[in-house]
């Protein structure tokens, strides 16, 4: 059997990955890791005006990049991006669910609405996107990668106040197991990525005094201590990762989950 050379192996030349939640924080991360193997990348973000300042940075360094606003939580926003996607670059052959929300509410002072939203967007999304995504990659015939970020949070159970954002982690752990079975027999591949401790503009914002009675600063002082490292991640460590499980190093992977938490889990 002839081994193909370490560089090809990381070389995402001529495919085409979509990245949810892509202009900031460990979607920038992933972006960034996607563009530089040579991938044409898609910012699929809410936030429009971030999406666009990433996507001209990056054209103007002579990486194919381009921003799409969406609102994965929205059916025919999901079409949209598959379609213009489709229009831009020819194909879709990587598919990133990274796009989360995590509002820190105790279950006590929780409304109905808060928990449909955090489900909205973290589960029912990664519904949409992988269903019109791989009906995409069916199509084309040539396989494909869908990658979904899920968290520790998936695995134990969190910090009080996150209850929906872990019921959603759980959900997109148990989703990424079934589809797995479902569109193997396609060739398309679909593996979980669980960070920890990642820093980030949202965990950054998290730790800001909130009515809801939970002084999150204390607990992420508490979780940070716990890390066996003595540090949060990197957008660009989850980057890395990610990178690895859309090319040929996972070539024999499907229905996994990595775990990449400085350690955290064995505390």
């Amino acid at each position: 059997m002839e081994l193909t050379p370490n560089a090809k192996l990381l070389d995402l030349t001529g495919k085409t990955a979509i990245v949810t939640g892509g202009a900031m924080g460990i979607g920038l991360g992933i972006v960034n890791r996607m563009a530089a193997a040579g991938a044409n990348v898609v910012i699929a973000d809410r936030e429009q005006a971030e999406a666009e300042k990433v996507a001209v940075e990056m054209s103007n360094n002579g990486l194919k990049v381009k921003a799409i606003q969406t609102d994965i939580s929205f059916e025919e926003a999901v079409k949209n991006l598959v379609s213009a996607t489709v229009t831009s670059f020819g194909t879709v052959d990587i598919l990133v669910n990274n796009a989360g929300v995590y509002p820190n509410i105790p279950v006590s002072k929780m409304e109905l609405a808060d928990f449909e939203k955090v489900l909205s967007i973290n589960l029912k999304g990664v519904f949409l996107t992988t269903k019109y995504v791989s009906e995409q990659m069916i199509k084309q015939g040539n396989g494909g990668r869908i990658i979904n970020i899920t968290s520790i949070d998936a695995i134990h159970p969190s910090m009080m106040g996150l209850a929906a954002y872990d019921a959603s982690k759980h959900g997109v752990w148990g989703f990424t197991k079934n589809v797995a079975l479902e569109l193997a027999p396609h060739k398309i591949w679909v593996n979980a990525i669980a960070p920890g401790g990642i820093a980030t503009p949202g965990v950054t914002k998290l730790q800001q005094p909130t009515a809801t009675g939970v002084d999150m600063s204390k607990t992420i002082e508490a979780f940070l201590a716990g890390i066996p490292m003595h540090r949060m991640g990197e957008s660009d460590e989850i980057g890395k990762v990610t990178l690895f499980l859309a090319s040929d190093m996972a070539s024999y992977m499907t229905g996994s989950q990595i775990v990449v938490d400085g350690g955290f889990l064995l505390t």
